[in-house]
């Protein structure tokens, strides 16, 4: 499978700070990847290398086959790149501002993303709420057919009625027409819920380290909730390293797995508890995966507007 985005030790650092450590990442064509982690986890970072915005203190990085430190004009004739605060011509209208952008490439079309998008056209950009001005970036992207569409923190403030339109139009995007090569995204957010409903590859980054990246559908089957009911009193071997948030009484187990789908899970059940009874496995939703990585011992995770320190295990208002 073609990667449309490589890196191979790519980092950035500003004197003694590490914003990014080296990271090597490969994002395939026709992917939804999802950047997750906290404010500050190195998301941002990673994007604006990859946009030739900023530049590498190591390692490399290609994007849509050209080197991202040599990125110019014709090859974001196929990329699409829009920022959480990025800076619109804000005394034009809707409609002046992308007919402005229309003569930069050879396709463009509007009409469908306006209609889909509800956009006032003849509004000036600078009387625009955040998440119509979100919409009209959005437009400005999709208009041109990218091959890449790279969004940083789309849905960072805005409403639900609002984000629920944005994602739509990004499945719509994401189906694609017919007769048209796979488009693909890269994502950064920290609303888990909302990239969950269409993400196929996930990477978590923590304190500028890519922990991991996979596929969404890997990363769901990993993770099972666990119930064990406990019938007998036998003193078992200590628990495996995949067992997190192990919790016991006289009568009942609880934990969650790690690697549900490649180990031996009803041998180390029986290995652990030693008589125990039925067994009760459930899916897990991305969000309590994260909090089961933060609670675990992990740093903290921004999940939605609540930051879970796993310190104390206490939740508190970001």
């Amino acid at each position: 499978m073609t990667n449309v985005i490589e890196t191979n030790g790519l980092a950035k650092g500003y004197g003694r700070t590490q914003a990014l450590q080296p990271t090597t990442l490969h994002v395939p064509e026709g992917a939804v990847f999802a950047l997750v982690g906290h404010n500050g986890a190195g998301k941002t970072t990673l994007i604006k290398l990859l946009m030739n915005i900023l530049h590498p203190s190591a390692g490399s990085a290609t994007v849509c086959g050209h080197a991202s430190h040599s990125l110019s004009g014709d090859a974001f004739q196929n990329i699409g790149y829009v920022s959480e605060n990025q800076e619109l011509p804000e005394w034009m209208t809707v409609r002046e501002y992308l007919d402005y952008l229309q003569p930069f490439y050879p396709e463009w079309e509007t009409e469908t993303l306006i209609q889909a998008l509800d956009i006032p056209l003849d509004r000036r950009l600078k009387h625009l709420s955040r998440g119509m001005l979100m919409k009209a970036a959005l437009a400005s992207v999709l208009a041109f057919h990218p091959k890449l569409i790279v969004l940083d923190e789309p849905f960072s403030g805005l409403d639900p009625l609002v984000r629920d339109e944005l994602i739509e139009a990004l499945i719509d995007v994401v189906n694609g027409e017919e007769g048209r090569p796979p488009v693909t995204i890269l994502i950064s957010s920290h609303d888990l819920a909302e990239i969950e409903s269409f993400a196929t590859h996930i990477g978590y980054l923590n304190h500028g380290k890519l922990v991991f990246a996979e596929e969404m559908s890997s990363l769901n089957a990993r993770f099972r909730e666990i119930t064990v009911t406990l019938e007998g009193s036998g003193q078992g071997v200590p628990p495996p390293a995949s067992w997190l948030l192990l919790e016991r009484s006289s009568s009942v187990a609880k934990f969650v797995h790690s690697q549900a789908d490649t180990e031996p899970v009803a041998e180390q059940i029986a290995a652990v508890f030693p008589g125990s009874g039925e067994v009760t496995m459930e899916p897990m939703t991305l969000r309590t995966i994260f909090l089961a990585l933060a609670r675990s011992g992990r740093a903290p995770i921004d999940i939605g507007d609540k930051d879970v320190r796993t310190k104390d295990k206490t939740r508190r208002r970001a």
